[in-house]
């Protein structure tokens, strides 16, 4: 069983960004974390992380080929992109976004989610286990459960 997990913009500076807000566990740190996981489920991960839109729903788009699941981090896109909602609903693969932080608990901009509707669940706040618990969870989905 694949699951992809994609983070995206400004992810990759995870570890020196706003420390208050997002930890300083960098991306690597959390991608180790979720690797750790994924062997205990004897689960294939593949992770990648782009600042580009475009990468980003490209990469969801080849995902429908061979994923049982999509993590998926959109980071800012999550309040702006379309594109990225649209390739989610439509390429049927069980996608659970993930956020560190409660954009809910944010700025007022941060309150609108754009993808969340395309996707089966959402975890966020709980910093980087949330992607353990969307991992978890997936891979239930996808075994039946």
């Amino acid at each position: 069983m694949k699951i992809v997990v994609l983070h995206g913009p400004n992810l990759n500076l995870l570890g020196s960004r706003e420390p208050a807000l997002y930890g300083r566990q960098t991306l690597a740190e959390v991608e180790a974390l979720l690797a750790e996981r994924a062997r205990e489920l004897g689960v294939e991960l593949e992770a990648r992380q782009s600042n580009s839109e475009g990468e980003l729903v490209t990469w969801l788009q080849a995902a429908q080929e061979d994923a049982a699941g999509i993590i998926i981090n959109p980071g800012g896109y999550s309040h702006t992109s379309v594109a990225i909602r649209d390739a989610i609903a439509a390429i049927g693969v069980p996608t659970v976004e993930v956020h560190l932080t409660n954009p809910a608990a944010r700025e007022w901009f941060r309150q609108t989610d754009l993808v969340a509707g395309a996707c089966r669940g959402t975890v966020a706040g709980f910093g980087a286990v949330g992607y353990v618990m969307a991992l978890e969870r997936l891979v239930e989905l996808a075994s039946g459960g």
